[in-house]
């Protein structure tokens, strides 16, 4: 009698445990992945990093060898976020003097886009000279997990258009690690590598994560790799955070996402200070390790990406602005802005800035998930979508020894020009056995008229591509095909560069013209490495926290 009492209280703990999982399955999977990081990665304390030590002399005088190559990459920077073009944040007192400063000591690319509305697309983009759905990369790698809590978390009866989640596609999608670009795709590191050049990398890299995909097998001599995505520990009394709980995302980032980072495959380890400036401080020390030899170093910071944390120093220096959320994504750009000026007086004080070429440049356009209305005017659209809030991006260039200073090229460029560009620059050569979408710009803006650059690039269509979305942009006019829901945005950015003014209806032989562009540009692309698995409704003209409504203009983004 008392074993079967015993074996019925089991069965009844049993049970309430089942139930009590069940109840708060959602809440578990919520937290599943971070949990697992910090079984899989422990994260030891903060160490410092090995660098290799370049020549200890100089064998060539930094005047006369292969220029230093500087790729200053930033994350989801809007074209609103710096002064250069003349709108940014300066009347908040959060200016952007040093990366004003790349444009004026260069030239400041005036209709720059993104290589996609989106960071990994963009990323193997810049990094190979092509377009990437080429080689199968054409969706940002997403856990499958979040399948699993993405119908809940946007579960909101009050938007007009439902998120669409595909569960098989998510169980058939490989793990997170493996979602990357393709190692028979040649980056720029590899090309510049044949020319002896030494290669570091600083930051994100979003290209993939088995030893395969990461920088290593890629290229760079010297990896320190963001395996996360915290800028501090949430609790840390040197940070200050801003929780967007109205986005899906957002909520999902907080309890997931661990301050971590791991040198050149290596365990993970806490870095010293607020991750913005922890890259800086690492970058000066890698420049100061390879001044005499040529290097070429890809610094992709985070910053400003979700979650929105700032130092609390800089947050502390901008009493001025009493909106908290806008306060701490100041903060945020304020250090993105000292790392670009620490970076470039590292190269003066080691005597190299003249012969080094830097490119600075954001992923993509800023998020409206982030519930900041003015990060991309004047342009229409957020990140995620192809209107040219999403694809405009802050670009500059600089190389005192041969460019030019004061500049301002205004025909369209596009990420996939910078490894031609940096390429040319090192004297070496791009790969002849595959198609090459992106130009060398050096010739375009090396030359001495000191105000703005007029030689014309090759006439050339832009493209873009998301599962359901595709764009092309062509001697001023642009063209949005949305599948969901199933309509044409036709623009003449000649005369309305922001978008207000939809041709589709009026136009049908541009449309037309533009529309065959597209198909031709899209047959024999390859098929995607990874399936999209989830939709999702991106308003145009409103950020996430606004009411939305029926009328308000969509499209949606596949990932």
């Amino acid at each position: 009698m008392k074993i079967k009492r015993k074996a019925l209280i089991i069965v009844g703990v049993l049970v309430a445990f089942i139930g009590l999982v069940f109840i708060n399955r959602l809440y578990i999977l919520q937290y599943s992945l971070g949990w697992y990081t910090d079984w899989a990665n422990p994260r030891s304390a903060p160490q410092d990093v090995p660098w290799a030590n370049g020549p200890a002399t100089e064998s060539t005088p930094a005047t006369q060898r292969a220029p230093n190559i500087i790729v200053i990459l930033v994350d989801d920077l809007g074209i609103n976020d710096v002064t250069m073009h003349g709108g940014g944040r300066g009347a908040e007192g959060v200016p952007t003097p040093n990366i004003d400063a790349i444009a004026n000591a260069g030239v400041r690319f005036d209709q720059a886009y993104a290589g996609s509305a989106v960071c990994t697309v963009s990323r193997a983009a810049l990094l190979t000279g092509r377009y990437p759905w080429r080689f199968g990369v054409e969706f940002t790698p997403t856990p499958g997990a979040m399948a699993r809590v993405a119908g809940s978390l946007y579960a909101d009866p009050t938007k007009p258009h439902p998120l669409s989640v595909d569960h098989d596609k998510a169980k058939a999608t490989p793990s997170f690690d493996q979602l990357g670009m393709p190692t028979s795709e040649m980056t720029a590191a590899e090309i510049l590598k044949e020319r002896g050049y030494h290669n570091i990398h600083i930051g994100k890299w979003h290209l993939g994560s088995t030893p395969e995909m990461r920088p290593n097998n890629q290229g760079f001599d010297e990896s320190l790799f963001m395996e996360s995505g915290l800028f501090l520990p949430v609790n840390d009394p040197r940070t200050v955070n801003s929780k967007q709980d109205f986005d899906p995302i957002d909520r999902f980032l907080w309890p997931n996402m661990r301050f971590g980072v791991s040198f050149n495959g290596g365990k993970w380890f806490e870095p010293k200070r607020y991750l913005t400036d922890y890259f800086t401080d690492e970058a000066v020390n890698a420049i100061g390790k390879n001044k005499n030899r040529p290097f070429f170093m890809y610094l992709a910071h985070w910053g400003v990406h979700t979650p929105l944390q700032a130092s609390k120093e800089d947050y502390d220096a901008l009493p001025q602005i009493k909106d908290h959320r806008r306060r701490v994504y100041g903060a945020m750009i304020r250090s993105v802005d000292r790392s670009v000026g620490r970076v470039v007086q590292a190269l003066k004080d080691n005597g190299i800035d003249q012969n080094t070429l830097i490119i600075f440049s954001s992923d993509n356009g800023a998020p409206g998930y982030i519930g900041i209305s003015d990060v991309n005017q004047p342009y229409r659209g957020w990140k995620l979508t192809f209107f040219e809030g999403g694809l405009r991006v802050p670009t500059a260039m600089q190389w005192p020894a041969q460019i030019t200073a004061g500049q301002q090229f205004k025909q369209p460029t596009s990420h996939f020009d910078f490894t031609p560009t940096l390429v040319a620059a090192a004297g070496a050569k791009m790969p002849t056995d595959r198609p090459i979408d992106g130009v060398n710009l050096l010739p375009a803006v090396k030359h001495t008229n000191p105000k703005i650059a007029t030689q014309p690039l090759v006439d050339r269509p832009l493209f873009w591509r998301d599962g359901g979305l595709r764009a092309v942009q062509f001697k001023g006019w642009k063209l949005i095909h949305s599948a969901k829901p199933d309509k044409d945005f036709l623009y003449d950015l000649k005369s309305d560069p922001t978008e207000k003014n939809n041709l589709a209806s009026t136009h049908p032989e541009k449309l037309k013209e533009l529309l065959a562009l597209m198909k031709t540009h899209h047959q024999g692309m390859a098929e995607p490495l990874w399936p999209t698995f989830i939709e999702i409704p991106i308003m145009i003209d409103k950020t996430l926290d606004q009411h939305h409504t029926k009328e308000d203009e969509y499209t949606y983004w596949y990932n």
